[in-house]
């Protein structure tokens, strides 16, 4: 990458996408002795996707909801994430996901500046997005929501509220086996 774009930065980021919905996310909540806590649940089978962009180095991240993962749908992620973080000619992403068939389809074209590089099959232990899920979850779990809106605001303010916590996302996020990231060099 960087012989064949001398003058550009080069930021390594990771994604990938969580499907969350109207059937509920429950966990186990602290409830004093001899109490049983309640969680509401109304069960219904309407989902929507959280795609989750993350700069480990930094700890900033990109957000986007869709109704759906497709081929289709990866596209107008990148083009978005590439339009929002100036990824271009001077700015180059590499992006690590995983092999889901929406990332290896041939169909797919990131936009220029965009690099996908794939992470081995079935290991999302090395994926860094992968730690964003958790965060992402807490204001959702152990509530029931009448529609896909109604979750759809929770987790636009979810995810604009984690854009400023940069700290605590590189601290679950930055692997210490993560590549660095490289500077543009200066024309002589």
């Amino acid at each position: 990458m960087s012989r064949a774009h001398p003058g550009a930065a080069v930021e390594v980021w990771a994604q990938d996408e969580h499907r969350l919905g109207l059937l509920p996310v429950v966990r186990r909540v602290w409830a004093p002795r001899g109490q049983r806590p309640v969680a509401p649940v109304r069960r219904a089978y309407e989902w929507l996707y959280v795609y989750g962009f993350v700069r480990p180095r930094t700890g900033q991240t990109w957000w986007c909801l869709l109704p759906t993962v497709s081929v289709e749908a990866m596209g107008l992620a990148l083009a978005a994430f590439a339009r929002d973080e100036g990824i271009g000619p001077g700015r180059r992403a590499v992006l690590a996901v995983d092999k889901a068939g929406w990332h290896t389809s041939a169909k797919l074209a990131p936009p220029e500046g965009v690099h996908l590089a794939f992470l081995p099959a079935y290991s999302p232990e090395l994926q860094p997005a992968e730690r964003l899920w958790g965060p992402v979850d807490e204001p959702v779990a152990n509530r029931a929501f009448a529609s896909l809106g109604e979750l759809e605001d929770v987790l636009a303010a979810r995810c604009r509220e984690l854009e400023r916590q940069r700290p605590a996302i590189k601290s679950r996020c930055h692997y210490r086996w993560w590549p660095r990231e490289r500077r543009p060099r200066k024309q002589r």
